[in-house]
């Protein structure tokens, strides 16, 4: 039975969820730094919100874990580039929370344009100051978003009920998707310049970080409100305080900030500042949704394979998951084949699926595929961080389907190219167990064994006898014995899957027979 640590509160839905799925669960919230590392070594799973933080030396002691699940959207607390490169896959829940989230920046968008904070203290101290408070009507007014995701489409929608016109900054925002959501697509000097509001939604990125910095807020209309609901860090909190000072900025409103908890904070007490104690995800409809759709995946993942929501692993689903499970084993061994075969540095690698395969969800099995080819140069890389060590060593990696295979149902087929040339590796699945088809474009039948013998050799008479001696006087039993060559008296191959690792002397001997060109030995 997987088990499961929640670290952070979760609803008791979520917890029954578990339990009913038959995941065990542990609940131990508060834990410091060393209590986590002390225990985390237990557990398959690790749920959290934003209060535990799973950094490097938390996932370097969690030699069990398989999944970290985020009960929200954020993931700062979460150390992404050492969960992936320790396979474990980390999730989030991006739609639990996000029309709680948007209807918060809504809100703040409200309180600034009516002064309400102000107002109602100012009434409620037993003053009448009806002529001090002049807001500004959101009709007709324009609103900047600086994201235009999930939750900003959201607040796109909800603009646009209000007849405010909405211009958008997003780099991945296509033409299409703008005119759905309703809003005009610009670069981000058109919408400082042109908005009345701006609201972020954007991940706390390098290139996102400080987006509103003292030289954009220069360049803002005079008096724009500002309000982030998104993350702490997009804007710089001591320009902006001078811009409210200096009444560039007529107003802001934020729900994060740089340091949280912010017991203290640059902007408080700035000029028509509003501020809130991260409660974009409070409501008790949108916690109750994270933790049950955090339940969901995680319980998923570890029971069935599905991945949902990842953020370093592609998405696979309960269905999927069964179907595509044969075919990783051949995409990883057929990859493993190849980095064996290769001495020199991968400059690119080309999987081709064809037949029904190429039907199928191919993103997982790509990052299989990759896994094994560079597992033997880098033995710490897995199926989860094979993707970004490709990105980040120039590797070129590119996928072809086609729908129908010549001669199998289903094939898989690795190239990998390097500086000395192209080496290709075909596999099939049969009966559910992957099996080699073709090599160096010679066709063949063998199943993959854990230790086996690759031979490239001239089809001449005496090789099988010589190397069947040779093996024999080295103590080394065959298992297995698969053929495959051009024509009569040309390059040949052998696959021969053996009891005993085969020693560098051995190896050298075959080598040395009549008419070898290449001998290894692979493990699988």
């Amino acid at each position: 039975m997987p088990r499961v640590l929640i670290a952070d509160s979760l609803s008791p839905a979520a917890v029954d969820i578990f339990r009913q799925r038959g995941v065990d669960t542990d609940i131990k919230t508060g834990l410091s730094k060393d209590e986590l590392i002390a225990v985390i070594g237990d557990y398959d799973g690790l749920v959290v919100r934003s209060d535990t933080k799973p950094n490097a030396d938390v996932i370097a002691a969690a030699k069990k874990l398989k999944v970290i699940g985020r009960a929200g959207i954020g993931v700062d607390n979460i150390d992404i580039p050492s969960a992936t490169a320790a396979g474990v896959v980390v999730m989030n829940t991006p739609f639990g929370n996000s029309i709680t989230t948007a209807e918060h920046a809504i809100a703040l968008m409200f309180a600034l344009a009516r002064e309400l904070p102000t107002a109602d203290a100012s009434t409620q101290a037993g003053k009448w100051e009806k002529n001090r408070f002049m807001g500004v009507e959101l009709y007709g007014k324009t609103l900047g978003l600086i994201g235009a995701g999930n939750i900003g489409g959201i607040v796109a929608d909800r603009a646009n009920g209000l007849k405010m016109h909405v211009v958008a900054y997003d780099p991945f925002l296509s033409e299409d998707r703008a005119v759905e959501i309703g809003v005009e697509k610009v670069e981000l000097e058109a919408l400082l310049a042109r908005a009345d509001f701006i609201t972020l939604h954007t991940p706390l990125t390098d290139k996102t970080r400080n987006i509103l910095s003292a030289e954009n807020l220069a360049k803002t209309k005079k008096g724009v409100r500002i309000i982030n609901c998104a993350r702490g860090g997009l804007v710089d909190e001591e320009a902006l305080r001078a811009a409210l000072e200096s009444g560039q900025v007529g107003g802001a409103a934020f729900d994060v900030f740089v340091k949280e908890p912010a017991k203290e904070n640059p902007l408080f007490g700035a000029p028509n500042f509003i501020a809130t104690p991260h409660l974009g995800a409070s409501t008790n409809e949108a916690q109750e949704n994270v933790a049950l759709q955090v339940a969901e995946q995680i319980s998923d993942y570890l029971l069935t394979g599905a991945v949902t929501n990842a953020l370093n692993s592609p998405s696979v689903t309960a269905e999927e998951a069964p179907r595509l499970k044969p075919f990783v084993a051949l995409a990883e061994k057929l990859g493993a084949f190849a980095g064996q075969m290769v001495d020199f540095g991968v400059k690119a690698v080309d999987i081709a699926f064809e037949g029904e395969v190429a039907k199928l969800n191919t993103r997982p099995l790509t990052a299989a595929a990759l896994a094994g080819v560079m597992r033997p140069m880098l033995a710490e890389v897995n199926m989860v961080s094979a993707p970004a060590v490709a990105k980040e060593r120039g590797v070129t990696v590119s996928e072809s389907r086609q729908d129908v295979s010549p001669i199998f149902e289903s094939l898989i087929r690795i190239t990998v190219t390097t500086e000395k040339g192209k080496r290709s590796f075909a596999g099939i699945v049969m009966a559910g167990a992957p099996r080699i088809v073709e090599v160096k474009g010679m066709d063949l039948d063998a199943a993959f064994a854990p230790r086996m013998l690759y031979i490239s050799n001239l089809d001449k008479p005496g090789f099988i006898g010589a190397l069947g001696a040779l093996l024999g006087e080295a103590g080394v039993n065959i298992a297995t014995f698969n053929l495959g060559r051009m024509a009569a008296g040309e390059d040949a191959i052998a696959l021969v899957g053996v009891d005993q690792e085969p020693s560098e002397t051995l190896l050298g001997a075959i080598q040395a027979l009549p008419h070898v060109k290449e001998a290894r030995a692979l493990k699988f």
